[in-house]
Formats: structure tokens, sequence, C-alpha cells
């Protein structure tokens, strides 16, 4: 099998999955918790590997683990804790089911993210702890067979850091992937969720960590080509894009595979989708790139 980086090194542009979470709900999976769709896809695992091949028959190269709210600490304030190794080891065992199934030469991503618990930003837990939660997850991930570690929705320079030093030590490559909008003036690229934080700080603190692919992801598609530039001013190795569509941009693939041709004609050698995207937008990605 060919890994992914020899994809991208010999200039292919890697397509990888979309959406997850959305479409654990969208297709009827219990909700209601606080680890975004961790607990989710551990009740329904035979439909999050449904969605896994889905993906996969659509053409995505890489998928990616159903595990973006599942660190300890995550799991630990919404009373489930106790379950870290079941929770995590099955959504890793979710995605290595599909590409069993479908015999297809796809590389598998072990999600990281730095979601607050219960999405409160104050209710982090002490720096030790919170670091040790970054190192079991990226360790679990490479002990247990995943190709690399995408880190997600970093947006800050504490916590983010945090995550990047465990995915480094890990031994796996990594992805850093950045989340941003505009701010209250219209003008400037802040986090996602911390307006009085630019861009380009997270960028500046972030890249230091070696990352293997920088990618703008979970971020609305019309400050993707901003966002690129910023990047791109300061990172020379590979970029991606997966931006989400659920928020205030719905897209219908057709209008994603549009976008996402002037994204890699600024440089993207990575194109997926986040949340909002669905298999159907990653089919259209593939037929874009094939026609490539």
């Amino acid at each position: 099998m060919s890994s992914w980086l020899d994809k991208l090194r010999a200039g292919h542009v890697l397509v990888i999955d979309g959406a997850t979470g959305t479409e654990l709900r969208r297709r009827g999976a219990p909700w209601g918790d606080a680890t975004w769709s961790g607990l989710a896809g551990h009740a329904r695992h035979d439909l999050l590997v449904q969605i896994h091949r889905d993906y996969v028959a659509a053409g995505a190269e890489v998928i990616t683990t159903n595990t973006f709210g599942t660190t300890r600490f995550v799991l630990d304030a919404a009373g489930h804790g106790a379950k870290f190794a079941a929770v995590n080891r099955g959504a890793l065992a979710a995605a290595k089911e599909a590409r069993k199934e479908t015999g297809a030469d796809v590389a598998i991503a072990g999600a990281i993210s730095c979601l607050p618990p219960r999405f409160d930003a104050a209710a982090y837990p002490e720096l030790a702890q919170e670091r040790a939660a970054y190192g079991e997850l990226a360790e679990l991930f490479a002990a247990e067979g995943a190709d690399l570690v995408a880190l997600e929705m970093l947006q800050d320079t504490r916590h983010a850091a945090l995550a990047c030093e465990a995915a480094g030590a890990c031994g796996l490559p990594f992805w850093l992937g950045v989340s941003c909008r505009l701010g209250p003036d219209g003008k400037t690229l802040v986090a996602f969720d911390y307006p009085e934080t630019r861009l380009e700080q997270v960028l500046d603190t972030l890249l230091a960590y070696g990352p293997t692919v920088v990618n703008v992801m979970h971020s609305p598609p019309s400050v993707v080509a901003r966002a690129l530039e910023l990047v791109r001013a300061r990172w020379n190795g590979f970029v991606g894009v997966y931006p989400e569509i659920r928020s205030s941009e719905a897209l219908a693939p057709a209008a994603f595979a549009a976008l996402a041709e002037q994204w890699i004609d600024a440089g993207a050698r990575l194109i997926g989708g986040c949340c909002g995207t669905s298999p159907e937008h990653i089919r259209a990605l593939d037929a874009l790139v094939a026609e490539r």
C-alpha cells in the first residue's frame, strides 16, 4: 500500500473524509452529551463503521477517528472517564474495520482536539493533567496502529501547544489543524471560538512544533483563501483544507468542489470536509481530483 505521505510527495492531491459527528447525528445516533460525537459513535459502533465505509467508497484516502471529544479530561467531566480505553480503542477499531472491509488503500488519522470539558473554556484541568491527557491519547493511537495524528480545531497558544507537544512525542507524523473566522471588525482572521486571538498568533506559536501538514479546517469556506495565504507566508510544507459548512455557509457538493478547485490552485494538497459535509461532498471532491 502506498502511504499517504508518499502520495503527497509525488504531487498527488489527497482526498480525506468529511464530517463524522454531524453525520452520526444526521443518521440518528444518540446525542446529548458533552463529548461531541464520542459517546454517540461508541453507542452505535455499527453506524460509525458504515460512515467510514461510505467515505472510503466516496473516494477518501484518509479517514479520521471519531475521537474529537474523547480525551480523558473531557470524558471525566462528562462522567465517563472509566470508558476512556473502550471509547478510543473502539473508535480506532471502527476505522480499521471499514478499511479491512473495503480493502482500500486508506490511511487512518487519530483525531485529537483541545475541546474543553463541557465546552467551557474555564473548565480545563491543571496543566500537568491536560498535558498527560493529550499524551495518553496520542500514545494510544501510536500503540494501536493509527497511521498519523490529526490535531483539530487548534485555536490558541497554550492548550494547542500542549497537544502539539504530545503529537510530536508519540512517534507518528501529525497534522496541525487551525480553525478561524472573521473577527468583530469583519476584516481580521481570528480563532474560531476566541475572537481575541488572531490567527497569526496561533500559527507563529504552533508551526515551531514541526507538523507534516498544516490544515485550515473547521473554518467557514469564505475565509479559507485568506487563511491559506497566512499559512503559506509562514510555512513551506504541505497545506490542506477541510472547512465546515454547518454554521452559515451550507453548500451543495458541486459548489463545495468548485471552491475546492480554487484552494487547490492556491496550493492545498489535502482536501476534505468538516462539520456539515457528507459522503456526497467527498465524492464531488474525488471527481474533481480525478479530472485534474
